[in-house]
């Protein structure tokens, strides 16, 4: 129970000087929205720049344009009409550590937490498993950059996505808090000149 005291407390905190915030409007001001990874390395409150109101932050493991991720960017331009994102993996991700099989297999041994050693994960767990896991793409990283890239087209070609949005990839360095520009994924997210004209 420490963990939710300290939440609650932390709540607390934050309730008692939320002054205004209450009156923030539901888009986003600065109309941009950022997919991003779920690491807690990462605040893209302060490497971004952002108050409260400012933008959409979509997180998930590896910051991957998923089915999910991309219909909250969809939500987030149709709704509530931010014209610009951000696609922004980061190094040192831990999506890089395993693979597709190795989650499946892990999974399959014990639902308990596994353990990385010099070797990658290892299941330490006692079972029962699950073959569940065989069903979902993890959508592992093998190359950060790359998949930056591959990411950017994936939106920049879904069929909901206007192409007069730009879309920028970045990667972030977890060790000097930099955003560092990926050329592919930005040639890729640059908006359609046909859009643009329309």
């Amino acid at each position: 129970m420490a963990i939710l005291d300290e939440v609650l407390a932390a709540n607390e905190r934050y309730a008692a000087d939320f002054g205004d915030k209450g009156k923030l409007a539901l888009p986003p001001a600065r109309g941009f929205a950022i997919l991003t990874c779920m690491d807690a390395r990462l605040d893209p409150a302060k490497y971004a720049g952002l108050a409260e109101g400012d933008a959409h932050v979509i997180r998930n493991a590896g910051g991957r344009a998923s089915d999910d991720a991309i219909r909250s960017l969809v939500i987030s331009y149709k709704l509530l009409g931010t014209r610009e994102w951000f696609v922004i993996h980061h190094t040192d991700c831990g999506m890089e550590f395993f693979t597709d099989d190795a989650m499946r297999d892990l999974l399959s041994s014990s639902l308990d937490t596994a353990e990385l050693g010099p070797d990658g994960f290892r299941d330490v767990g006692s079972g029962p498993g699950s073959i569940e896991g065989k069903y979902i793409d993890w959508l592992t990283i093998s190359d950060c950059q790359g998949c930056v890239a591959d990411d950017v087209n994936r939106i920049r070609n879904h069929p909901l996505v206007p192409g007069r949005i730009p879309i920028y990839g970045y990667v972030y360095d977890v060790k000097t808090g930099r955003l560092i520009e990926v050329p592919d994924a930005m040639e890729a997210g640059r908006p359609r000149e046909e859009a643009l004209a329309g």
